[in-house]
């Protein structure tokens, strides 16, 4: 089992920043991507950033160029950079874990984060 522990979320203005970060625990080895989705109100759980072991990225379309997903595996923990925030970046953004070969959008979920950005 893996648990997963956000951290980081709050209310800013548009335009600010916000960093998250995701704390890793359990059987470590047997994840390769970790990433964050986000679920806005009346919204649908989607994709924000993955980082992979190797650490290679993927970005939403929405968030490309604002955001920046990292990881420090020597504290397995992932982080996501997040500026220039936009009113409709408001979601509970949930960190994610997912097996090497997984056919799941992730195997492992944080409880998720609050994020509220106010125009």
């Amino acid at each position: 089992q893996v648990q997963l522990v956000e951290s980081g979320g709050g209310l800013v203005q548009a335009g600010e920043s916000l960093r998250l970060s995701c704390a890793a625990s359990g059987v470590i080895s047997s994840i390769y991507t970790m990433g964050w989705y986000r679920q806005g109100p009346g919204k649908q759980r989607e994709l924000v950033a993955t980082i992979t072991r190797g650490g290679t990225t993927n970005y939403a379309d929405s968030v490309k160029g604002r955001f920046t997903i990292s990881r420090d595996n020597a504290k397995n923990t992932i982080y996501l950079q997040m500026n220039s925030l936009k009113p409709e970046d408001t979601a509970v953004y949930y960190c994610a874990a997912k097996r090497l070969f997984s056919a799941s959008m992730a195997d492992y979920w944080g409880q998720g984060t609050q994020v509220t950005v106010s125009s």
